[in-house]
């Protein structure tokens, strides 16, 4: 079985300060994994890590590997274009664009693949087949054309998952994608990423620990930008190994 992501000795700077130390990590495929932690503990710095977007900040620094689907993804052959295809990210706070629901999901296309190469019953096939995954398309079908920035905040992170689809990702990226929404959105967008893990793997940070125990198959816990430990969702939450992840998870800091 070939790992999904695979990181050995990852260390990562801002300027001074170390945020990662030392991670190594094998995240399987057609899962669901959660990081979990204390706030500042390097979540979703580890997370931002497995699609390099931690280098549009500035004044950072990597050592160490990371391994997607195989390829080390510091090659100096690596395209970030490409591997942001490979590795899509969904973040907290819906960023729907204040265009169309229809132009909101062929945006990744737009950018990456030549004009003229896709014809409209190819794109209209695309939009109707992403907005189907995310569960949208029944709510918005006669709306294509109306601005994205409408629906409600439920609706703009489906969406928001939907414009990542049709270029084809391997791994989903989420970080807290329920923290903006309501306990009724959160669980209907948590059924959604379940289903997608049939197609996708997801890595997704979260502070629920309720979310983290109903949404994934194994979670990593991670303190002072290191993993601790890194097991089962149900092993990790009811026979933990480390008294510091035993700590966290009783709600006794962070």
């Amino acid at each position: 079985m070939q790992l999904s992501i695979e990181a050995t000795g990852l260390n990562l700077w801002y300027g001074s300060f170390q945020a990662l130390k030392n991670v190594t990590l094998r995240i399987k495929p057609g899962l669901i994994t959660s990081l979990i932690g204390p706030s500042g503990c390097g979540k979703t710095t580890l997370l931002r890590c497995f699609n390099r977007i931690n280098e549009r900040y500035g004044n950072v620094t990597t050592t160490g590997e990371i391994r997607v689907l195989g390829k080390n993804i510091y090659d100096p052959d690596v395209s970030l274009s490409e591997l942001r295809k490979t590795v899509g990210m969904v973040f907290q706070r819906p960023n729907p664009l204040p265009i169309s629901i229809y132009e909101n999901v062929l945006f990744g296309v737009r950018i990456h693949v030549a004009r003229g190469v896709i014809g409209r019953r190819q794109r209209d096939e695309m939009v109707e087949s992403a907005l189907r995954d995310v569960h949208l398309w029944d709510e918005v079908k006669d709306r294509l054309h109306h601005r994205a920035t409408r629906l409600t905040l439920e609706q703009q992170q489906k969406l928001c998952i939907a414009r990542l689809l049709p270029l084809k990702p391997r791994v989903i990226l989420m970080d807290e994608p329920c923290s903006a929404l309501d306990a009724e959105g959160t669980e209907r967008i948590e059924e959604l990423i379940d289903g997608l893990r049939e197609k996708y793997t997801i890595v997704m940070v979260t502070h629920n620990m309720g979310q983290a125990r109903r949404a994934s198959q194994e979670c990593i816990f991670m303190l002072l930008g290191e993993i601790i430990e890194h097991a089962s969702t149900l092993d990790l939450f009811l026979n933990p190994k480390r008294p510091q992840t035993e700590i966290y998870i009783r709600g006794q800091y962070g």
